[in-house]
């Protein structure tokens, strides 16, 4: 007789894609904010998208409707219901949603801050889920590069695809929203220096959370932190590139879509005076040569960065922000490692 064999089921392998050991544990714990981050980076960008495609096009649609009809009375009645700078409904949320997505990004930071300070860490120091994880064949090294690492790539996705429709809608919409590329919040939307500061707050939220080891207090001291960084970088921005410095009638006008940083003049007798405004935008030559003769400057001067140092700018200051982060880490892991040696 002839045996009769089964064959075995070969064993079903993993994807290698599918999260195992502590990134699963990582995602796992703190699926909640995971959750937040994704309905947060989903509704800021639907907003951002509707704003580049039908927004935009609404707003120049109603200013063109303006500027056609500015001596028509009855046109103009119907366009001042409320005053005359009465808008309709799609303007409004236009500027509303504009704004709102600006300030989701820049103040981004603030947010990964506190969640990191009070839960990454601190949290699953205070309650023992750390020590816990550190039973199971899992050093302390190891836990603390997986609470960083995947947050960090979330942040990273989630904030490139918003700087990125963010400056899609920015350049789109630059002729009515009013806003400089050196404004700050703009400045800081615009490009990589968003995920600079949000990858720096992840790292000062760790570190907050290592040290003080109790959930409210960490979250104070991050946000402190990452407030105190954010303040140094508009403070110090413009000077982390050689600005512009030109003389006599160029100084007077610079071009409209300069960052001035300051003007000043040079008295007959000799005496150099900044941060003085005289003669400034004088039409003509002619007006300009009357202007500073009657008031005894022999010349004008100013500084001022022109659009293209937008991305030198950009990079320098990232590439601070880089460094920063790579000293926290490296701070934060040498904390760890003297608290659990």
């Amino acid at each position: 007789m002839t045996a009769v064999t089964t064959a075995r089921p070969l064993t079903e392998r993993p994807s290698p894609l599918t999260p195992r050991g502590t990134v699963w544990a990582a995602l796992r714990l703190h699926r909640t904010p995971l959750r937040i981050w994704c309905a947060l980076v989903a509704v800021t960008a639907a907003g951002m998208l509707w704003a580049y495609v039908l927004g935009a096009d609404a707003v120049r649609e109603w200013s063109h409707s303006v500027a056609s009809c500015a001596t028509d009375v009855a046109c103009v009645d119907t366009l001042t219901l409320d005053g005359p700078t009465y808008a309709p409904s799609t303007v409004e949320f236009y500027d509303l949603v504009t704004g709102l997505a600006t300030s989701a990004v820049v103040y981004l930071p603030y947010l990964v801050a506190a969640w990191a300070g009070a839960t990454l860490v601190a949290r699953d120091l205070e309650s023992g889920t750390s020590a816990l994880a550190w039973t199971q064949s899992v050093t302390p090294a190891r836990w603390l590069a997986a609470q960083l690492a995947v947050p960090a790539a979330l942040i990273t996705a989630g904030t490139t695809l918003l700087v990125l429709l963010h400056r899609l809608m920015w350049t789109g919409g630059r002729d009515i929203l009013g806003e400089d590329w050196y404004s700050a919040d703009v400045f800081r939307a615009n490009g990589p220096v968003a995920l600079g500061y949000a990858l720096c707050a992840l790292a000062v939220g760790a570190l907050a959370g290592l040290l003080v080891r109790r959930t409210l207090p960490a979250l104070g001291l991050a946000l402190a932190v990452t407030a105190a960084v954010g303040i140094l970088g508009d403070l110090y921005r413009v000077s982390l590139w050689p600005s512009l410095t030109v003389t006599g009638a160029a100084a007077s006008n610079l071009p409209a879509d300069a960052a001035p940083l300051e003007h000043g003049v040079v008295l007959t007798s000799g005496e150099r005076i900044g941060n003085n405004l005289a003669c400034v935008d004088n039409d003509t030559a002619t007006d300009l040569t009357r202007c500073m003769s009657k008031n005894g400057i022999s010349d004008l001067w100013a500084t001022y960065h022109p659009s293209s140092h937008f991305w030198p700018l950009q990079l320098t200051e990232s590439a601070i922000l880089v460094t920063v982060t790579a000293l926290v880490v490296f701070l934060t892991f040498r904390v760890l490692k003297r608290r659990t040696a």
